[in-house]
């Protein structure tokens, strides 16, 4: 039997080594983004589709070593040091996370890259940024009359619907969110029950419990949330974060797998290779993604922008030419760490609302595309008759009356929604 010191010193090893291990990992995912590719390499796997999900029987595993190998020598050949990787079977590939010497040096190292035959893609990495500004409460909350929550939650609630939250940590014991948080897992760094402001905070406009005597009551509090730590804050209890696209990329990879119904991406940042491919296979398995629209940018910023994604503005955007769909995101009470509640703003929280909302359009219309939710949440008798564009709210009533084919709530407003279908 080994000796009781042996045994000390041994588990002390294993902690210092983990702590190493959690510090290498940060350090290759937070401190030195400007200098990082991804480097994809293709998973050799016959029976391959994007359109697919992949249970226990595909061993992500296979070849595994090979392409460490090959990576090693890409790293090798290219001067670049080999910091960290993760599976992706979705798109059918392992992406390699390598550091180069100099920022300047990588468009030149990418071009390199993308021409050798042995690497699928490649690109920079990437940051983007949580999009925020820095039931005591339900008569403050906007969706309460705005929405008539209470008369929504009469017909839907939610209930089987999951959402993938990839965004900073959530509270997960808060008393509004208890029971509320299905999975959660970090992709930043090794740590568990990391609760920061921002991921907290959306997590309550979604899924808060109503009718427990404190806090507020969310858009859908019977869906369940795949809470996705992919973000990180910069300093403690600071509602601004920051994302990379490796991190990004193992949430959304993490969400296929988790086969979720809904996945909110309250963030945004440059275009992205990477992230759209696997927003595309989201797409292509019917996972309705809600993006939160940059004000900054008139296109929408990436996420937002990209096809097949649900762009949400604040309803307090100044834009009135910007065609997007808007939704409450001033002034919202919700959930904060420490079992508190605050107010807060930004296109997130817009994000949020709809994510809710499309929760009880899928428990109303368990088949719907993407598509189809846009056409619910885009009402023919929501448009301005003499331009066509959209109006800058959405009327949840008349899209939930959409959804089930017959009257929800404000029912006087859905009337002509359900003359149309009639």
């Amino acid at each position: 039997m080994m000796p009781v010191r042996t045994l000390a010193l041994l588990f002390s090893l294993l902690v210092a080594l983990g702590a190493a291990l959690d510090a290498f990992a940060q350090e290759g995912t937070r401190d030195d983004l400007d200098r990082q590719v991804l480097v994809m390499l293709r998973m050799p796997a016959p029976h391959f589709r994007p359109d697919m999900a992949y249970g226990g029987s595909y061993d992500v595993r296979a070849g595994r070593d090979a392409r460490r190998r090959i990576a090693d020598a890409l790293a090798h050949d290219y001067e670049l040091a080999l910091v960290l990787d993760w599976p992706m079977p979705a798109l059918g590939v392992d992406c390699f996370v390598m550091r180069a010497r100099d920022a300047a040096a990588i468009p030149a190292v990418i071009a390199r890259l993308a021409a050798d035959p042995r690497v699928e893609s490649a690109q920079r990495m990437n940051t983007f940024s949580v999009l925020a500004h820095d039931d005591p409460l339900y008569p403050l909350q906007p969706a309460a009359t705005q929405w008539h929550l209470a008369e929504l939650h009469e017909v839907a609630t939610g209930r089987g619907v999951r959402i993938a939250e990839i965004d900073t940590g959530v509270e997960a014991d808060h008393p509004d969110l208890a029971g509320r948080i299905e999975v959660a897992l970090n992709v930043v760094d090794a740590r568990s029950g990391v609760a920061e402001t921002h991921g907290t905070a959306v997590a309550g406009i979604i899924v808060a419990r109503p009718d427990n005597g404190i806090g507020i009551a969310g858009v859908a509090p019977d869906a369940r949330i795949v809470a996705l730590r992919a973000c990180w804050e910069r300093t403690p209890g600071d509602a601004s974060a920051v994302c990379s696209s490796f991190t990004l990329a193992k949430a959304l990879q993490s969400a296929l797998e988790a086969r979720v119904n809904v996945i909110n991406l309250s963030i945004g940042g440059p275009q992205d290779t990477l992230l759209a491919r696997l927003i595309d296979v989201a797409s292509a398995r019917g996972i309705a993604v809600v993006a939160a629209v940059d004000p900054a940018d008139r296109s929408g910023g990436f996420p937002a922008s990209h096809h097949g994604v649900l762009a949400i503005a604040s309803d307090d955007a100044h834009d009135p030419s910007a065609n997007f769909l808007r939704a409450p995101g001033r002034d919202i009470p919700t959930t904060v760490v420490g079992r508190k509640w605050a107010f807060a703003s930004g296109s997130s929280f817009a994000a949020a609302h709809v994510s809710g909302l499309v929760a009880l359009l899928l428990q109303a219309a368990p088949n719907a595309n993407t598509a189809q939710l846009l056409g619910f949440l885009h009402a023919p008798h929501l448009l301005d008759a003499a331009t066509g564009d959209a109006p800058p709210r959405i009327d949840a009533c008349a899209a939930l009356a959409r959804a089930r084919r017959s009257c929800a709530c404000g029912c006087a407003s859905a009337r002509p929604a359900q003359a149309a279908l009639d």
